[in-house]
């Protein structure tokens, strides 16, 4: 876990794109990603080179095609987020995190139920 880099948001939509389907060309990212970013090739292109200077992601290469393939899954690198979220905002502690978003969340009574399930397989 202490391996993960810590990945921009605009890192993270190129990571997505590479769980979903891997490996994937340079030019694949871009077509997944044009749908919904208005970013240019050259900016997906340099958001790649960061990933892999961050060993976030690796490649393969073929001839002049490189084929890029993430090292680090996305639920480490959701861990690793949440964990760093939880340190700056909340002194590293879950409590005030949980108190504070059922405050501010309204629940369906499908989701009540789902988390005193989770609470009560805590306690076993």
């Amino acid at each position: 876990m202490n391996n993960v880099p810590h990945i921009s948001d605009a890192e993270w939509e190129v990571m997505k794109v590479l769980w979903a389907r891997t490996p994937r060309t340079a030019n694949e990212v871009i077509e997944a990603l044009e749908d919904h970013t208005d970013w240019k090739p050259k900016t997906i292109r340099t958001l790649l080179n960061r990933l892999t200077q961050k060993e976030a992601i690796s490649y393969s290469q073929d001839n002049r095609v490189y084929s890029y393939f993430p090292l680090v899954s996305e639920d480490e690198c959701m861990k690793s987020e949440t964990d760093s979220f939880l340190k700056r905002i909340y002194g590293g502690a879950f409590k005030p995190l949980l108190v504070n978003f059922l405050k501010e969340e309204h629940l369906s009574p499908e989701d009540i139920k789902e988390l005193k399930n989770i609470l009560d397989d805590k306690t076993k």
